[in-house]
């Protein structure tokens, strides 16, 4: 992470920019920029880092279900800092390799289900709201009183 020298190559910030737009489909996402790169947060917590540099295109993400085969993939590895050991996973991109979207969007489709908050992930699979706690049992008490 941090400053890269030299030019964005035109795949890595289409890729970036691409991914980006994705993953802010999201309900509750919101896009920060820590050390130079995008990160895209639900409820104050990253779901996905998304980083185009002179280096090429990074992203990285938390898979806990596909992580062991994501890691078969030539382009991925553990994420560094150690959060390779909580199932989080990098995809590397040199400049002018075209990142295969196809691949990394459902990657950010279970990173945002690892992170998101439950009520979040019912909104995104179009389940009904829940009642609010508590709210069945006031309503049967009414009920009673009413009798």
């Amino acid at each position: 992470m941090g400053e890269y020298s030299g030019p964005i190559s035109p795949a890595s910030k289409y890729a970036q920019l691409k991914l980006r737009d994705y993953a802010m489909t999201f309900p509750g996402a919101s896009e920060h920029h820590p050390w130079g790169e995008i990160a895209v947060k639900v409820k104050a917590k990253v779901f996905v880092f998304l980083s185009a540099h002179g280096k090429g295109f990074n992203m990285t993400a938390k898979l806990p279900h596909s992580r062991a085969n994501a890691l078969d993939l030539d382009f991925a590895e553990p994420a560094g800092y150690g959060l390779g050991k909580s199932g989080w996973v990098s995809a590397n991109f040199d400049p002018g390799i075209e990142p295969p979207l196809e691949v990394l969007k459902p990657w950010i489709a279970e990173s945002f289900r690892a992170i998101a908050p439950a009520k979040l992930i019912a909104a995104l699979d179009g389940a009904p709201a829940s009642p609010a706690r508590g709210t069945r049992k006031r309503a049967a008490g009414r009920r009673k009183a009413r009798k």
